[in-house]
């Protein structure tokens, strides 16, 4: 059985590896002719469009694995199953089970490399490509939330940010504070904040207004010290849509709204989709077996293939389209999360069971 493990392995991965390049290319010629639509925007020049499509390439190997491997497994599968191999082994004693736990042994490292992936390259690799670009177009993130910019519960203060840099400094910031009775203590407004070090803000070209019993007191201020909780991890959420955040600073991200009473479903349900999306690889290589069982006969493997392909789609897509109801519909993060691999360990189990039954 350690044999049929290696070789199998070995025809696996193989299969996996040529379908993931070909699918980078497709993907990274798509995203280029996307760039050459804005190349040119000061100094976003043809390097650094190269450059920007060349840090993309860890957030299409995360989205995309689970999908790549299902096709990977079943161009793989079906091969051997046409050379007679696959025959050769059951036929030699090798049982059902012994060839799901053989796939479970393989897609093992391949979990791990997906969460790797999704943890440590994609999220840095991203944030970086949007700051460059940013940088190279000498341009900000204009916050669209709301038309008066984007609003933040801080504690006993609401912030709203208009803009914020590529390097998560902050511009045309107004913070509003409030005493324990939320009556409004002080208003300030500042053309900048810039990060300093752990809940520590310096503000520059500030604007203080102050409320008190004995009138109002407006101050200008060229820096002002900004006590905050907020910290450029919690504002990359401005820069990187959520699915393409680790699941730490979503997390991070999530207990800043719960402790704020604002609502997190959306990001929660990200958080468990980056937790639970690497297991979906394990789904779908016990899915692509039953593949590899029928005859040859009963469809070559171009229609396997590409019957692969629609089910790796529906599971990205449908998935995804899960994640949108759940964050509107409130439903709990983990069931929108897990409603998908679910359903296709479901599917893939009733396939087996059928296969074996004929």
């Amino acid at each position: 059985m350690k044999l049929l493990t290696r070789y199998l392995a070995r025809e696996i991965y193989s299969g996996i590896a040529l379908v993931l390049a070909a699918l980078l290319m497709l993907f990274g010629f798509l995203d280029l002719i996307h760039e050459l639509s804005v190349m040119g925007h000061g100094n976003y020049h043809l390097s650094y469009v190269l450059l920007f499509v060349l840090l993309t390439v860890p957030s299409h190997i995360y989205e995309l694995f689970p999908v790549v491997v299902l096709i990977g497994t079943i161009l793989a599968l079906v091969q051997m199953a046409a050379n007679s191999e696959l025959t050769i082994y059951r036929s030699s004693g090798a049982s059902l089970r012994q060839m799901v736990g053989a796939l479970f042994r393989i897609g093992l490292p391949l979990v791990l490399l997906s969460y790797i992936c999704g943890e440590l390259l994609s999220p840095p690799s991203e944030r970086l490509a949007q700051s460059l670009r940013l940088k190279a177009q000498n341009a900000e993130v204009t916050l669209k939330e709301f038309r008066s910019g984007v609003w933040v519960k801080d504690e006993r203060s609401f912030v709203n940010v208009k803009n914020v840099l590529p390097d998560t400094s902050l511009l045309n910031v107004s913070i509003y504070e409030f005493d324990e009775s939320y009556h409004l203590r002080a208003i300030m407004a500042a053309k900048r904040a810039i990060f300093v070090k752990e809940h520590h803000w310096r503000l520059e070209e500030v604007t203080q207004t102050r409320f008190g019993t004995q009138g109002t007191v407006v101050s200008n201020l060229d820096n002002l010290e900004w006590n905050s909780v907020l910290n450029p991890d919690i504002l990359s959420v401005l820069l990187v849509v959520p699915e393409q955040m680790s699941a730490w600073n979503l997390y991070q991200y999530t207990q800043h709204l719960r402790d704020n009473h604002q609502k997190a479903a959306r990001y929660e349900i990200a958080m468990w989709n980056k937790l639970v999306y690497p297991l979906a690889v394990l789904v779908m290589m016990l899915l692509a077996l039953p593949f590899a069982a029928h005859r040859q006969r009963e469809g070559g493997i171009g229609a396997k293939v590409v019957a692969g392909i629609v089910l790796g789609l529906t599971f990205h897509f449908v998935g995804r389209l899960f994640a949108s109801l759940g964050a509107l519909n409130e439903w709990r993060p983990l069931l929108s999360a897990m409603v998908m691999p679910m359903l296709f360990l479901l599917l893939a189990a009733m396939m087996l069971w059928w296969t074996e039954r004929r």
